[in-house]
């Protein structure tokens, strides 16, 4: 059976970790798994890499030396909207979880973690990341405008700034118009998790959502259906 050793050593990981231990770990572990890892010891030198080299990913710790991770985000968003950042931090309560989704973060794992969650996780987003819409692919919702290729979102002509987990959402949103989707679904598919009944993050999510999209217009996009979920009815 031929080998495509190209196939398998082209996947570049940026990983911005002031401990070395971890970092030392986590590179030997992510080389192992066959990807390229290059690892930054704080925000500022994290992002002259990000700025002179190419990443299929992003892994951040948050309170980083230099430039901390939501800085870099920042940073890192200003520049590339598409490219997955994974945040990697001790900080494990909802309100830091939700600066990180708000900054830009696309996944967010808390210390300490499993390896191998780490790499499902990060499969997860090179997955998504790689089966991305076609160019031109527009998708409307009555006078909401999504551009599945660029993700810049539009209502009656007016531009609309999304986070990306706040895009991610309204794609997942749209995809199931008109049908009711659970927190459990949203969290699946959206957060790459399990729902944990004891975070409000999705109904935050939905909230900042909302307030985008609807709270300034009168035909309001996205229902809630109470003991159910949430559903974007497209109305005639």
């Amino acid at each position: 059976m031929n080998q495509h050793p190209e196939s398998m050593h082209d996947i570049s990981i940026l990983l911005v970790e002031d401990e070395k231990k971890i970092a030392e770990t986590l590179k030997k572990g992510l080389e192992e798994q066959q990807y390229q890892v290059d690892v930054a010891y704080d925000g500022n030198i994290g992002q002259k890499l990000f700025d002179t080299h190419t990443y299929e990913l992003v892994i951040a710790d948050i309170n980083l030396p230099g430039k901390n991770g939501y800085e870099l985000l920042r940073h890192i968003r200003a520049v590339n909207q598409r490219v997955p950042v994974l945040m990697l931090t001790a900080l494990s309560s909802t309100e830091d979880k939700i600066e990180g989704f708000n900054t830009g973060a696309d996944d967010y794992i808390v210390k300490p973690f499993d390896f191998a969650e780490l790499v499902v996780r990060i499969r997860a987003l090179l997955k998504r990341s790689q089966h991305q819409a076609p160019v031109g692919n527009t998708i409307r919702v009555n006078d909401l405008v999504i551009n599945m290729d660029s993700k810049e979102v539009s209502r009656a002509g007016n531009v609309i700034q999304l986070t990306a987990k706040e895009f991610q959402l309204l794609e997942y949103m749209i995809k199931n118009k008109n049908r009711v989707v659970s927190r459990a679904d949203i969290a699946l598919n959206v957060w790459d998790i399990d729902f944990d009944t004891g975070t409000n993050v999705i109904d935050v999510y939905v909230n900042f959502l909302r307030k985008k999209i609807d709270r300034d217009y009168d035909q309001k996009l996205i229902h809630t259906q109470v003991g159910m979920g949430y559903v974007l009815k497209e109305n005639s």
